[in-house]
């Protein structure tokens, strides 16, 4: 089995929103903010390599959206997916699995693409892929909330039904993948999936939006947007307890500097040991 990083994009989102109650003066060390308040953060998939399966988790915020939507969002960067994917030797239509942990609109986004030129009609981005989402968070993001309407789109999320390439994952049972188990976790939204992959003797967690960045380690650095914001503390102090000592690697989605990284624990909790890239590893 191989890991390859594959790098969608760099965007950007309020400093304020990313870090709910901290006060500016304390995140900005680690996330320094531009002149609008906005941070700058990566679109990081995770790209597993096994046998006849290449299982890619999450894929982005694509690029379908118009002008108005990316002038909220800042997408920038030389980074794309197709791009990304080439770079490691693979296209599009080599994907055998797209595995979503969630459905918000920058981690499910580049699974759907325009179909003709005139921007009118969608189709699934990989063509030989079964895209696998939690049937219990897919309930949830079709019949959005008022507070995440905005993050789930329908443009992004019907097509893959729509294909027939969808898969949904109930919660209660084990995981479909031989590569990965599967912890789901209700602060973010609802039974959003964090896949422990295991390989060489260690387990690399894609750590997806219960842990954005290495900016998010400490307890109370919990997200505005989250939908239970007590419940992603509890979550939390298990994962990094358990995470410290297991000594796993957390790869990340959003961070823009760090890829991976392992904890130790301190008198404050579990801090950052040490950061590093996925390629120092494998």
């Amino acid at each position: 089995m191989q890991l390859h990083s594959i790098h969608t994009g760099l965007f950007k989102l309020d400093g304020g929103a990313m870090f709910g109650v901290v006060p500016k003066a304390i995140w900005q060390r680690t996330n320094p903010a531009d002149e609008n308040n906005m941070c700058t953060w990566a679109m990081r998939s995770l790209l597993i390599e096994d046998g006849d399966r290449l299982i890619l988790i999450d894929n982005g915020m694509g690029d379908k959206q118009d002008e108005k939507f990316f002038g909220y969002y800042y997408r920038h960067g030389g980074y794309s997916l197709e791009g990304s994917l080439k770079n490691a030797g693979f296209s599009m239509n080599d994907i055998t699995d797209v595995f979503l942990t969630h459905l918000h609109f920058d981690h499910c986004g580049g699974g759907v693409m325009w179909k003709d030129r005139e921007k009118k009609i969608t189709e699934t981005a990989f063509s030989n892929a079964t895209y696998w989402s939690n049937a219990d968070h897919w309930q949830w993001a079709i019949q959005p909330n008022a507070r995440e309407k905005a993050s789930f789109l329908k443009e992004n999320l019907l097509p893959m039904e729509e294909s027939g390439q969808l898969k949904l994952i109930n919660s209660m049972d084990s995981s479909p993948f031989s590569q990965f188990d599967i912890l789901n976790v209700d602060g973010h939204t609802e039974k959003m999936m964090i896949p422990h992959i295991k390989y060489k003797d260690q387990t690399i967690v894609f750590a997806a939006d219960l842990i954005p960045s290495v900016g998010h380690l400490p307890l109370p650095y919990v997200m505005g947007y989250d939908t239970r914001p007590l419940l992603t503390l509890d979550e939390k102090a298990s994962f990094l307890h358990e995470a410290t000592e297991q000594k796993m690697v957390l790869f990340f989605e959003h961070d823009s500097v760090n890829e991976c990284c392992t904890l130790k624990m301190t008198e404050k909790g579990p801090r950052l040991d040490r950061a590093f890239d996925l390629n120092e590893i494998l």
